[in-house]
Protein backbone atom coordinates (compact mmCIF):
# COMPACT_ATOMS: atom_id res chain seq x y z
CA UNK A 1 0.00 0.00 0.00
CA UNK A 2 2.73 2.68 0.76
CA UNK A 3 4.41 2.09 -2.34
CA UNK A 4 1.47 2.54 -4.43
CA UNK A 5 0.81 5.70 -2.33
CA UNK A 6 4.69 6.79 -2.77
CA UNK A 7 4.45 5.77 -6.88
CA UNK A 8 1.16 7.68 -7.25
CA UNK A 9 2.65 10.66 -5.33
CA UNK A 10 5.58 10.77 -7.52
CA UNK A 11 3.42 10.08 -10.88
CA UNK A 12 1.52 13.69 -9.55
CA UNK A 13 4.93 15.40 -9.04
CA UNK A 14 6.17 14.96 -12.37
CA UNK A 15 2.83 15.85 -13.79
CA UNK A 16 2.96 18.72 -12.26
CA UNK A 17 6.27 19.73 -13.02
CA UNK A 18 5.15 19.42 -16.82
CA UNK A 19 2.69 20.97 -16.81
CA UNK A 20 4.35 24.37 -15.32
CA UNK A 21 7.56 23.71 -17.61
CA UNK A 22 4.37 24.09 -20.71
CA UNK A 23 3.57 27.81 -18.95
CA UNK A 24 4.72 30.22 -21.29
CA UNK A 25 5.70 32.22 -18.03
CA UNK A 26 9.45 32.95 -18.00
CA UNK A 27 12.07 34.78 -20.15
CA UNK A 28 12.11 34.27 -23.66
CA UNK A 29 14.41 35.09 -26.24
CA UNK A 30 12.79 36.32 -29.06
CA UNK A 31 14.48 35.43 -33.01
CA UNK A 32 13.25 37.31 -36.25
CA UNK A 33 11.37 34.90 -38.01
CA UNK A 34 12.59 36.73 -41.30
CA UNK A 35 16.75 37.07 -40.17
CA UNK A 36 16.67 34.37 -37.95
CA UNK A 37 18.61 36.74 -35.74
CA UNK A 38 18.08 36.85 -32.06
CA UNK A 39 15.76 40.38 -31.36
CA UNK A 40 15.50 40.10 -27.10
CA UNK A 41 14.70 38.94 -23.82
CA UNK A 42 11.26 39.14 -22.96
CA UNK A 43 9.48 38.45 -19.69
CA UNK A 44 6.27 36.79 -19.86
CA UNK A 45 4.45 37.51 -16.22
CA UNK A 46 0.80 36.18 -15.86
CA UNK A 47 -1.47 38.59 -13.44
CA UNK A 48 -5.52 38.01 -12.71
CA UNK A 49 -5.36 35.04 -15.31
CA UNK A 50 -3.73 37.29 -18.14
CA UNK A 51 -0.42 37.33 -19.58
CA UNK A 52 1.59 40.42 -20.56
CA UNK A 53 5.20 40.55 -21.62
CA UNK A 54 7.84 43.23 -21.17
CA UNK A 55 10.84 43.69 -22.80
CA UNK A 56 14.26 43.03 -20.47
CA UNK A 57 17.10 43.38 -23.24
CA UNK A 58 17.80 44.22 -27.02
CA UNK A 59 20.12 42.46 -29.34
CA UNK A 60 21.31 45.46 -30.82
CA UNK A 61 24.10 45.01 -34.38
CA UNK A 62 27.33 47.55 -33.47
CA UNK A 63 25.52 50.40 -35.68
CA UNK A 64 22.22 50.62 -33.88
CA UNK A 65 21.47 52.31 -30.91
CA UNK A 66 21.28 50.67 -27.64
CA UNK A 67 17.85 51.79 -26.68
CA UNK A 68 15.97 53.11 -29.01
CA UNK A 69 12.31 54.98 -28.42
CA UNK A 70 9.98 53.51 -30.03
CA UNK A 71 9.26 56.87 -32.48
CA UNK A 72 6.29 54.62 -34.38
CA UNK A 73 4.11 53.48 -31.28
CA UNK A 74 1.11 54.67 -30.68
CA UNK A 75 -0.35 56.36 -27.70
CA UNK A 76 1.23 56.41 -24.67
CA UNK A 77 4.10 54.58 -25.53
CA UNK A 78 5.26 57.21 -28.53
CA UNK A 79 9.04 58.20 -28.08
CA UNK A 80 9.12 55.92 -25.31
CA UNK A 81 12.25 53.75 -24.59
CA UNK A 82 11.79 50.04 -26.27
CA UNK A 83 13.64 48.70 -23.04
CA UNK A 84 11.20 47.72 -20.30
CA UNK A 85 7.93 48.08 -22.72
CA UNK A 86 5.04 46.28 -22.21
CA UNK A 87 4.48 44.76 -26.19
CA UNK A 88 2.16 41.81 -25.23
CA UNK A 89 -0.73 42.31 -22.87
CA UNK A 90 -4.91 40.80 -22.46
CA UNK A 91 -4.09 36.85 -23.50
CA UNK A 92 -5.84 34.24 -21.43
CA UNK A 93 -6.04 30.30 -21.49
CA UNK A 94 -7.92 29.04 -24.55
CA UNK A 95 -7.81 25.12 -24.10
CA UNK A 96 -3.70 24.53 -25.12
CA UNK A 97 -3.12 28.07 -26.32
CA UNK A 98 -3.49 31.46 -24.96
CA UNK A 99 -5.71 33.89 -27.54
CA UNK A 100 -7.60 37.13 -26.83
CA UNK A 101 -4.52 39.45 -26.49
CA UNK A 102 -2.78 41.95 -28.45
CA UNK A 103 0.99 42.23 -29.23
CA UNK A 104 3.48 45.24 -30.31
CA UNK A 105 5.75 45.64 -32.92
CA UNK A 106 7.99 48.40 -31.70
CA UNK A 107 10.26 48.04 -35.24
CA UNK A 108 6.77 49.36 -37.01
CA UNK A 109 4.35 50.72 -34.00
CA UNK A 110 1.64 48.05 -34.69
CA UNK A 111 -0.12 46.67 -33.17
CA UNK A 112 -1.50 42.74 -34.09
CA UNK A 113 -4.13 40.44 -32.39
CA UNK A 114 -2.41 37.37 -30.83
CA UNK A 115 -1.88 34.23 -29.66
CA UNK A 116 0.29 32.07 -28.40
CA UNK A 117 1.35 28.29 -27.67
CA UNK A 118 4.32 26.04 -26.51
CA UNK A 119 6.07 23.40 -27.78
CA UNK A 120 8.71 20.69 -27.29
CA UNK A 121 7.79 20.62 -23.76
CA UNK A 122 7.59 24.37 -22.98
CA UNK A 123 11.46 25.05 -24.46
CA UNK A 124 10.09 26.93 -27.58
CA UNK A 125 6.76 29.69 -27.78
CA UNK A 126 5.23 29.88 -30.74
CA UNK A 127 4.05 33.89 -30.87
CA UNK A 128 1.27 34.54 -33.51
CA UNK A 129 0.65 38.21 -34.45
CA UNK A 130 -2.20 38.54 -36.77
CA UNK A 131 -4.45 41.10 -38.36
CA UNK A 132 -8.22 40.21 -38.95
CA UNK A 133 -8.16 36.15 -38.66
CA UNK A 134 -4.87 34.00 -37.75
CA UNK A 135 -4.40 33.12 -41.47
CA UNK A 136 -3.28 36.58 -42.34
CA UNK A 137 -0.34 36.67 -39.69
CA UNK A 138 3.15 35.61 -39.21
CA UNK A 139 4.53 33.16 -36.49
CA UNK A 140 7.38 33.80 -34.59
CA UNK A 141 9.19 30.73 -32.48
CA UNK A 142 10.72 32.02 -29.12
CA UNK A 143 13.45 29.88 -27.58
CA UNK A 144 12.54 29.63 -23.40
CA UNK A 145 16.15 31.31 -21.49
CA UNK A 146 15.21 29.86 -17.58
Amino acid sequence: MIKSISFFMLLLGALLTAQASESPVGLWRTIDDKTGKEKSLVRIVEANGELRATIEKLYREPNEELNPNCDKCPGDRKNKPVLGMTIMTGLKKAGSEYDGGEILDPANGKIYRCKMWTAEGGKKLNVRGFIGVSLLGRTQVWVREE
